[in-house]
């Protein structure tokens, strides 16, 4: 009796396998796309809230109050350093040195200088900007996570503007926020 039941059960693993191995090979055939749970709204909210933040820090900063602290906070809101697995792959457009910022004290630096750690920085938010525009070339939607691709336009208190050139990946969090895990920005390639 005992080997019939292990006769069964090692047919049955195997009908199981050999059905999973089927299902997966005919989705990949298929190009079954996931549903995307992320819509392009919430993205564009994502963006101008990044901008909306970014421009406080400056301002902040320039009435002699807790920059830091604001900064900080666009992090904490932001990106998903503190969240799952706490990845974030960001390349921001002025770092030479230290062109990879793997950690939340990394990140911080970049928007507000005053690490020695990172002596190249010097605040990128602090400029101040006045208005940050984003103009989406493409998104890309899959599952949990969105990716969106463009320009960005940064315009200084002086009326100065630069174009920058950005690729965002967000994912959403338990409470349906959007968390940056990917951020690389760029300077126009001058040839």
């Amino acid at each position: 009796m005992k080997c019939e039941r292990t006769k069964y059960c090692s047919r049955f693993i195997l009908v199981t396998v050999i059905l999973f191995a089927f299902f997966v090979s005919g989705c990949a055939k298929k190009n079954v796309p996931l549903k995307a749970t992320i819509t392009v709204a919430e993205v564009e909210n994502a963006q101008k809230q990044w901008a909306d933040m970014l421009i406080e820090v400056g301002k902040i900063h320039s009435e002699k109050g807790d920059y830091k602290a604001a900064a900080q906070n666009l992090i904490n809101q932001l990106y998903a350093y503190n969240y799952e697995k706490g990845v974030v792959l960001f390349k921001p457009t002025k770092a030479k040195i230290h062109p990879y910022r793997k950690t939340v004290e990394g990140a911080l630096s970049y928007f507000v200088g005053e690490n020695p750690e990172f002596s190249e920085d010097t605040g990128f938010a602090l400029a101040p900007w006045v208005d940050i525009k984003f103009k989406n070339d493409e998104m890309y939607m899959h599952g949990d996570m969105a990716i969106a691709m463009g320009e960005y336009f940064f315009t200084d208190a002086k009326g100065n503007m630069a174009k920058v050139e950005y690729t965002f990946g967000y994912i959403k969090d338990a409470n349906g926020a959007l968390k940056i895990v990917l951020h690389h920005s760029s300077l126009p390639y001058q040839g």
